[in-house]
């Protein structure tokens, strides 16, 4: 089994986690992940910032990053009722 760390970045803030989760396959890592991520999207998305990012890696046991997933904020265009 290999073993996993969870890394989330959001702003200045990046944290990783200091306990190592062991998966049978990448896989499995990646079907965790993703669970994960959705279980925390809904809160995320509610009180993320224009022009933001928030992303989870998944890092290997020498703490390469192995799956990003990023939820990027972008404001594409101007807002019409500002003053030129």
């Amino acid at each position: 089994m290999s073993q996993y760390f969870f890394r989330i970045s959001h702003g200045r803030y990046s944290g990783a986690s200091d306990q190592a989760s062991e998966f049978e396959s990448r896989e499995d890592a990646w079907a965790e992940m993703t669970k994960v991520c959705g279980n925390l999207l809904g809160g995320i998305s509610r009180s993320l910032k224009q022009d933001s990012e928030w992303c989870m890696e998944l890092l290997d046991e020498t703490r390469k990053p192995v799956f990003r997933i990023r939820l990027v904020a972008e404001t594409l265009d101007e807002d019409p009722l500002s003053p030129a």
